[in-house]
């Protein structure tokens, strides 16, 4: 509960104040995010709170994050246009990996050192200085150059109102739908194989040190993917491998069917974590299908639908692998992936670009009338 109540309040935030990513100086909102965070670790670290007075910081902080991310998303749509883009994002992901591992191992050393409370204050003092960084290097853009819609919210009925009305809107545009949930679930259902690799690992009674190992393979085979594809194929090629890249993450795990050894699930894993690059190919797709007054709350909503369903995913398959073993589960997670893969195979063009709305004629598509509309409407 104390690790998904960071995930799980994210998709709620989203929805309810998503908007505002869309509505306020992307500098200040970043900042305040860092700041935000840097507030719970300290709060956290000097003050001996119940249990649910701690969990309750940490849900009011994931509330708030899909705001600052969206705004940090879009910040970098605004800023790289094309390919440049589709390689920014994949930097960002390489990045993301690599802190990931990073801030793993240095938080787990601060832990054993320091102990839990100072490894909080520790914590906040990094959060400060991010919030720092970006008050001070990020330009001070105004909404005008950011492409937001200051006020709009107001007129509206608020941000609570308008955010409900643009994630309705964005939902219920079949594009957009169809690419939030090819991001969405193939990541869940591998977040829930990854959940399982530590009871496989010990119901295979591998040594204590491959399970750090195999945890290790999945974000491995993330950056090598992502910098490999990122890098060296064409924008047109990585948009026909998103299919094959897709199943790519999911068939190697129906391999564990099999309850193969460490080095063979090793191999499995990297493999699973290189076809995480399929996302690349959707990108720029995902981008282009966004009305350009809502590019903020449409990238905090998937990052935290994206979150959420990384959260239910190991509930969901730990339940499995209680029937059928953690071989199994991690099975039927993989061949959930690949039939994802399939489906996205019945809409995805292999060779054509997602058709940016025209704004000329009419359209059936409620995301495509909203991105043909003013900033008032």
């Amino acid at each position: 509960l104390a690790f998904g109540i960071g995930f799980l309040p994210q998709l709620f935030g989203s929805l309810l104040l998503g908007s505002l990513a869309d509505q306020l100086p992307p500098r200040a909102l970043i900042a305040s995010g860092y700041a935000l965070e840097c507030a719970a670790a300290l709060l956290l670290a000097l003050v001996r709170m119940p249990i649910a007075a701690s969990l309750g910081v940490v849900a009011l902080v994931a509330l708030a994050t899909p705001v600052f991310s969206g705004a940090s998303s879009r910040l970098v749509a605004q800023w790289l246009e094309g390919d440049a883009y589709v390689l920014g994002r994949s930097l960002n992901n390489i990045a993301a990996s690599g802190a990931q591992l990073f801030g793993l191992a240095l938080g787990g050393a601060a832990v054993t050192v320091l102990g839990p409370h100072r490894a909080l204050a520790v914590s906040a003092a990094l959060y400060l200085g991010c919030a720092l960084a970006v008050r001070i290097r990020l330009p001070r853009l105004q909404l005008g150059e950011f492409g937001g819609t200051p006020g709009s919210a107001r007129g509206d009925g608020g941000a609570v109102r308008a955010s409900l009305h643009g994630a309705g809107l964005l939902l219920r545009g079949r594009t957009v739908r169809r690419l939030m949930l090819a991001q969405w679930l193939p990541s869940a259902f591998v977040a829930g194989a990854e959940g399982l690799i530590v009871a496989y690992a010990g119901g295979r009674h591998f040594a204590p040190g491959w399970y750090a190992v195999l945890m290790g393979c999945l974000p491995v085979g993330m950056l090598v993917g992502d910098l490999l594809v990122g890098r060296l194929l064409r924008p047109l090629t990585r948009e026909r491998l998103v299919v094959p890249l897709a199943a790519l993450m999911g068939l190697p795990l129906v391999a564990f069917a099999a309850e193969p050894g460490v080095g063979l699930s090793s191999c499995l894993l990297l493999l699973c974590g290189f076809g995480f690059a399929y996302g690349l190919g959707l990108q720029r797709p995902f981008l282009d299908a966004l009305p350009r007054d809502g590019q903020g709350q449409a990238f905090g909503l998937l990052g935290s639908g994206n979150m959420t369903l990384q959260g239910v995913g190991p509930a969901c398959f730990g339940l499995a692998a209680a029937g059928i073993g953690t071989g199994g589960a991690i099975a039927v997670a993989g061949g959930a992936v690949a039939l994802t893969a399939g489906w996205i195979l019945t809409w995805h063009p292999p060779t054509s670009p997602v058709p940016v709305p025209n704004c000329s004629t009419g359209s059936e598509n409620s995301t495509e009338q909203h991105a043909c509309s003013s900033p008032a409407q």
